[in-house]
Parts: C-alpha cells; structure tokens; sequence
C-alpha cells in the first residue's frame, strides 16, 4: 500500500513539474523572440498582459489560430491605439506554441 501510495505521489509530481517546465519553456521562447520587451504576465506594458489576453480569449475556440496569427503578421485596434508589429522572427510553429502557452495562462 504504501508502495502504491508514493508511487502515485511520485507520478503526481511528475506531472506537475512537467507542465511547469513546459510553461517555463514557452515563456523562455517568448524572451528569446522580444515578445516580453512588450508584454508581460500580469501586467499591461505596451501591450496587453499575457493573462489579459487569456482572459479575452477564453471563450473563443479559434483563438490560437487567431493568436498565433497576430503574432506572426501583426495586428491593430484590438487592445487600443498601439499597432502590434509582425514578428518575422516568429516561424508558424513557434506562434502556434506562444498562442497555447498564452491560452493557458487563464
């Protein structure tokens, strides 16, 4: 029993120390392509923060494809007057990746 019990404490742990890592990798990727020198987690820099857009989006089942796509070509008049610039240091896989770690920070 108490072998089965730290067994599941174990894979639990492991878990969640994966999607940490996960969520950490992705906002590394998000400094190394400048996407922090705009943004930030809670809070509004010259864009809107990363769990503001979360918030917008939750409902929205098409939002990372959206997302994904304003991160590559840019976008405007959605958070206000300040155009977002296209990133064409961005590939598609990369946007796709920033757009659910930006969904997921609900």
């Amino acid at each position: 029993m108490k072998l089965l019990r730290s067994l599941r404490w174990g894979l639990l742990t492991a878990l969640a120390l994966s999607c940490n890592l996960a969520a950490m990798a992705d906002q590394a990727l998000a400094t190394k392509k400048n996407c922090m020198g705009c943004h930030a987690m809670e809070r509004k820099m010259v864009g809107p923060s990363y769990k503001d857009v979360a918030k917008k989006y939750a409902a929205d089942t098409g939002a990372a494809d959206k997302l994904a796509l304003k991160i590559q070509k840019g976008g405007a008049g959605v958070w206000g007057p300040v155009s977002m610039p296209s990133n064409p240091q961005v590939n598609e896989k990369e946007a796709k990746t920033l757009a659910s770690w930006i969904l997921s920070l609900k």
